[in-house]
C-alpha cells in the first residue's frame, strides 16, 4: 500500500493519544492537526476514592466496567489510597461484565475473568448480554464512563438489583475557539478530513455548527470534500445521525485501522 493520505490534512479530534494519532497519519503521509473536540479528561479523585472504599465494603455481586481508562483511572487512584490490591481482589470475587474491546483487553492484562460481554462496543450490546443473568437480589457495582448510562441501570434496577455506581472521570467542555477553527475550516475546504474517536467529539462539533447557525456548511463540506473517519460503530452511528452519509469506519475498531481505512479511501480516488 502506498500513502494514500500524501498532502492530506487530517484533523485529530481527540484529546487523547494525540501524538500517537499523528504518527500514524504520518506514516501514510498525511498532516495531522490536533483539533480537540474532547475536554481533557480529569480524575475526580475526592470524589472516587470513597466510592471505591464503598465498593471495597459493599461486596459486590457483580461489577460491571464500560471503559479500559475507568478501570485503569481506578486502579490508580486506589493506589494512591494503597488500597488497590484490595480493589483488585473485591473485583476478581465478583462476576465481571465488560463493554467495548479496550475494556477486555486491560481486564484480561490484569487476569480477570469476564463473565459478560457486549459484541458490537455498545451499551445496548452489554445490556442484551446480561439478559439471560438473573439480578434479582444482587449487588452490582457499575463503572461509567463520563456520562450516565440510563439505559444501563434501568436494566439493573428493573430486575432488581441494587446498584453502586462508580464515575472515576468526567468530560469537560472543549475550547469554543478550537471548535470553531475546526468548523471554519472545513466550511473553507481547507480540511481533507476528521477522524473522530467517540460519539461526544461528534456531538461537540455540531452542536457548535448548530448554535453558530453553520450547521448546513459543516453538512455540505462532510458530504463533499471532507471525509468523515470514526474509529468504530457507536461513533459512526453518531456522524450518521447527524445526517453524515459519508462515513469510514473500519472492522476492527483501533486508531490505526481507521487510519489505514482513511488511506486506502484516498489512494482509490
Amino acid at each position: 500500500m502506498g500513502k494514500g493520505l500524501a498532502g492530506r490534512k487530517v484533523a485529530i479530534g481527540g484529546s487523547r493519544k494525540t501524538e500517537e494519532m499523528s504518527l500514524l497519519i504520518e506514516k501514510q503521509g498525511g498532516i495531522p492537526v490536533v483539533r480537540s473536540l474532547q475536554g481533557t479528561i480529569f480524575l475526580a479523585e475526592e470524589q472516587t476514592a470513597p466510592h471505591i472504599m464503598s465498593f471495597i465494603d459493599f461486596q459486590a455481586d457483580w461489577s460491571i466496567f464500560t471503559t479500559g481508562a475507568g478501570i485503569e483511572t481506578l486502579i490508580k487512584i486506589a493506589g494512591k489510597m494503597d488500597m488497590e490490591e484490595q480493589f483488585l481482589q473485591a473485583v476478581r470475587e465478583t462476576n465481571v461484565a465488560s463493554r467495548g474491546y479496550k475494556t477486555a483487553s486491560v481486564l484480561k492484562k490484569l487476569g480477570i475473568d469476564i463473565t459478560a460481554g457486549d459484541s458490537d462496543g455498545t451499551t445496548r450490546g452489554l445490556v442484551q448480554a446480561l439478559k439471560s443473568f438473573d439480578f434479582k437480589g444482587k449487588k452490582v457495582m457499575v463503572q461509567l464512563h463520563g456520562e450516565k448510562a440510563p439505559s444501563l441501570i434501568s436494566f439493573l434496577e428493573d430486575n432488581g438489583a441494587s446498584v453502586m455506581q462508580i464515575l472515576p472521570y468526567q468530560h469537560i467542555a472543549p475550547e469554543r475557539e478550537t471548535v470553531g477553527k475546526l468548523c471554519s475550516e472545513l466550511i473553507r475546504g481547507e480540511m481533507d478530513a476528521v477522524c473522530f474517536t467517540t460519539a461526544i467529539q461528534v456531538s461537540s462539533l455540531f452542536d457548535f455548527a448548530r448554535k453558530e447557525g453553520c450547521l448546513e456548511g459543516l453538512v455540505h463540506a462532510f458530504g463533499t470534500h471532507a471525509m468523515a473517519a470514526a474509529v468504530g460503530k457507536v461513533t459512526a452511528a453518531a456522524l450518521k445521525e447527524e445526517g453524515i452519509e459519508r462515513v469510514l469506519a473500519p472492522e476492527k475498531e483501533r486508531m490505526g485501522a481507521m487510519v489505514v481505512e482513511l488511506s486506502r479511501y484516498y489512494e482509490n480516488q
